[in-house]
């Protein structure tokens, strides 16, 4: 795919997570892995009203190549694709109800969700919690860097999630799993519910095995 086309497709799915509610304001990034860099979401944009002609391009080393200036949190992105060489397009989001997750007492630190789905398990399966650093900090891009190798998807705590995938495609489908999932664990938090077990897990495993 063209630099233009992936830009377009940048645009595309910003305004579609945007116009149903799963960023809001500026908040929410995007980056597309190219062989000579990235493509990133400039800085103080709204995934809403993306020009696909002011994307962010940096190069191999993080320079800015042209477009706007790139999101703050490029870091977040630039340490995933250090870590996962086969890493196509990464997504953060500040969805309501993942973030909702992060900011809860008591929650598996090593895995945060259950398994309530087949579509989870096949989209995120694991789902680590990374320690709340203050944005811009940059021991939150160590934590992520550490357990970006043995995770494409992770929540930073009191923040967001941050999703892999070998497309941009990929990257988004699982990132709007994990907010359904949130959402589910959610409403589900007061009853008794009845995940998948570990056979079941590893079945989904063996015969849908991630693209990430």
């Amino acid at each position: 795919m063209t630099i233009s086309k992936l830009r377009d497709q940048m645009a595309a799915y910003g305004k579609s997570l945007f116009d149903r509610g799963l960023t809001f304001g500026s908040s929410g990034n995007i980056s597309v892995q190219l062989d000579d860099g990235w493509l990133m979401t400039p800085t103080g944009s709204s995934l809403g009203s993306l020009d696909p002609g002011k994307i962010s391009h940096l190069d191999r080393d993080g320079r800015h190549i042209d477009g706007d200036a790139p999101t703050k949190e490029a870091f977040l992105h630039s340490c995933i694709y250090e870590e996962r060489r086969s890493t196509g397009a990464v997504v953060h989001l500040h969805s309501t109800h993942s973030v909702a997750v992060s900011c809860l007492a008591d929650i598996n630190e090593e895995n945060v969700l259950p398994p309530l789905t087949a579509y989870y398990v096949m989209r995120i399966g694991t789902l680590p919690l990374v320690p709340y650093f203050a944005p811009g900090d940059v021991d939150l891009a160590k934590a992520v860097k550490e357990m970006a190798s043995r995770h494409h998807a992770v929540l930073l705590a009191n923040h967001g999630p941050i999703v892999a995938g070998q497309s941009l495609t990929d990257a988004v489908y699982a990132i709007e799993e994990l907010e359904e999932t949130a959402k589910l664990f959610l409403l589900l938090k007061e009853f008794r519910t009845r995940p998948l077990t570990e056979v079941q897990v590893a079945d989904l495993k063996e015969k849908f095995p991630g693209k990430y």
